[in-house]
């Protein structure tokens, strides 16, 4: 039997190759049953639940991810993207607490930039990802 930290590698690189995120949002869903402690893979779900259009889901599992690891960027930069996208207030709240995590960290600001670039390869007209991405990196 695998362990969750093998589904999730496993899961995180089927998404890697190009899987849609509706046929990997219920491998994230089960790997967050099973270790419901598991920050990266909330994260991973919340992203994947935004891919889908799906931002009310997407905005508890991001929220999850934020109370486990609350210096998590990425978490922020979903449930901020989340917000936008259910009308939900106190973005900025989320966008201000993200930019100042990957101010400190030159590795966390790669990976964000590289996750706004793959969200806008997979959703181009991905209009709150571009908004959450200039507020980030425009400054």
């Amino acid at each position: 039997m695998q362990t969750t930290e093998d589904l999730f590698k496993e899961a995180v690189d089927r998404y890697q190759k190009g899987e849609s995120a509706k046929t990997l949002i219920p491998v994230f869903k089960d790997i967050c049953d099973r270790a419901s402690k598991n920050s990266p893979a909330w994260t991973s779900l919340a992203w994947l639940y935004l891919l889908d259009d799906k931002p009310e889901a997407a905005y508890k599992a991001a929220r999850k991810a934020i109370k486990l690891s609350p210096e998590d960027a990425q978490a922020r930069i979903n449930l901020a993207i989340a917000m936008l996208d259910s009308g939900k207030k106190g973005v900025r709240e989320q966008v201000d607490s993200a930019s100042q995590l990957i101010m400190v960290s030159e590795e966390l600001r790669q990976e964000a930039e590289t996750n706004f670039e793959e969200g806008l390869q997979r959703k181009p007209d991905w209009k709150s990802l571009q908004r959450v991405r200039d507020w980030l990196f425009s400054a």
